[in-house]
């Protein structure tokens, strides 16, 4: 590559690089402080990008808001992709059980970040909205899409209402968890529905409810 090229790239990189920052800065900004406290100085300030470049990427706070619901959403494919590797139903559900509980120290600060965001987003009635609430509910909608594939994939017929369970008893354990700082609580919870997983196969049980 000549060097006309590469500094025909730079720009572009250079660019790429700056909305990658902001969209990362973003999540974690609106996980640990929320939506409505959260300000695009914030999320310029934890980007190391100055304030008045924000508004070349993102208009408004909205955008940014959206971009991190795009990266919640990527993180999720790149998370079930790495799972796809394990060779049974039972071990990719107990990984993902795994990676929550191996997030505890977190959801202990701050609740879940998927989980606290849609939260958030499904309170807000302004104009401002944008549907930014349906788009946070696709991204749950896809975690529980994927569980419920892998208790069809273990002959489960109640599959759907046993996802729905899973995901339901994680949001719940990450409320208490960050209620009341206690990492150990994810633990505990974490141990449990891997149990509850295993029971799933036993014909003789009726494991339906994680509860």
């Amino acid at each position: 590559m000549t060097d006309s090229k590469k500094s025909d790239r730079a720009p572009i990189v250079a660019e790429r690089g700056k909305r990658e920052r902001l969209t990362t800065a973003a999540v974690k900004m609106l996980h640990e402080q929320g939506v409505e406290k959260t300000t695009l100085a914030d999320i310029a300030r934890a980007a190391d990008v100055p304030v008045g470049n924000v508004y070349y990427y993102f208009k408004t706070k909205d955008d940014l808001v959206e971009a991190a619901l795009d990266a919640h959403a990527q993180g999720l494919q790149t998370m079930i992709a790495s799972f796809e590797g394990l060779s049974t139903p039972q071990d990719r559900l107990k990984t993902l059980i795994g990676g929550w509980v191996g997030q505890r120290d977190l959801a202990a600060r701050f609740g879940c970040p998927t989980g606290t965001l849609c939260s958030e987003l499904g309170k807000r009635a302004d104009g401002l909205d944008r549907g930014l609430d349906r788009t946070a509910a696709k991204v749950m909608r896809g975690l529980i899409d994927w569980s419920e594939q892998q208790f069809r994939l273990m002959g489960r017929s109640d599959s759907r209402d046993l996802a729905v369970a899973l995901i339901a008893a994680y949001q719940g354990i990450s409320l208490l968890t960050n209620t009341f700082r206690d990492p150990e609580l994810m633990v505990r919870e974490g141990d449990r529905l891997e149990r509850w997983i295993d029971s799933l196969g036993r014909p003789s049980e009726d494991p339906g409810d994680p509860t």
